[in-house]
C-alpha cells in the first residue's frame, strides 16, 4: 500500500522582521500566519480555480502546531501541504515547515465548508473532494 502524500510546489517562507521576538527566533503565534499564507497558496494551485467565498467558504474549525527547531530571520523556509482527512463538510490540512532537510514545525488546521450568505455548513463540493483527493494518503 502507497502511503505517500502528493504535496503541492513548495511555498517559501518571507520570514519578515517583524516575525522575530525578543528571543532571536520566530514567534510562535507567526507559524499559524505561515501556515495561512501556504494554505491560500495551496488552494490557489491546486483547486486552480477562484470562486465566490461567500457562498462556498470555508472555515478554520482548529489549528494546531508542533515546535521541533526554531526558525531564524535569515533562514530559508520552505511549507510543504497535504490533506490528511477528508469528511462529509470538513477536511484537515497538514503542514510541514522546513529550513534545508530539517523539519522545524508540523501543523493541521481543520476546516469547514461554510455559506456565509446562508450562514450554514455545508457539505464539501465534489469537484474538491476530488482534488483534495490527489493530496490525501493512498
Amino acid at each position: 500500500m502507497n502511503t505517500e502524500k502528493t504535496v503541492m510546489q513548495d511555498y517559501k517562507v518571507d520570514i519578515r522582521f517583524a516575525d522575530i521576538d525578543a528571543m532571536g527566533h520566530v514567534n510562535n503565534a507567526v507559524y499559524f500566519t505561515y501556515c495561512e499564507q501556504a494554505r491560500i497558496y495551496f488552494f490557489a494551485h491546486a483547486m486552480n480555480r477562484s470562486w465566490d467565498w461567500k457562498r462556498l467558504g470555508i472555515l478554520v474549525a482548529h489549528n494546531e502546531i508542533d515546535y521541533y527547531k526554531p526558525i531564524l530571520l535569515q533562514d530559508q523556509v520552505i511549507i510543504k501541504v497535504s490533506c490528511l482527512a477528508i469528511g462529509t463538510k470538513s477536511f484537515t490540512l497538514d503542514y510541514h515547515l522546513y529550513k534545508g532537510d530539517e523539519l522545524c514545525s508540523n501543523g493541521k488546521s481543520v476546516l469547514v465548508c461554510y455559506n456565509h450568505e446562508l450562514k450554514q455548513t455545508q457539505p464539501i463540493p465534489a469537484e474538491w473532494v476530488q482534488i483534495l483527493g490527489n493530496f490525501i494518503n493512498k
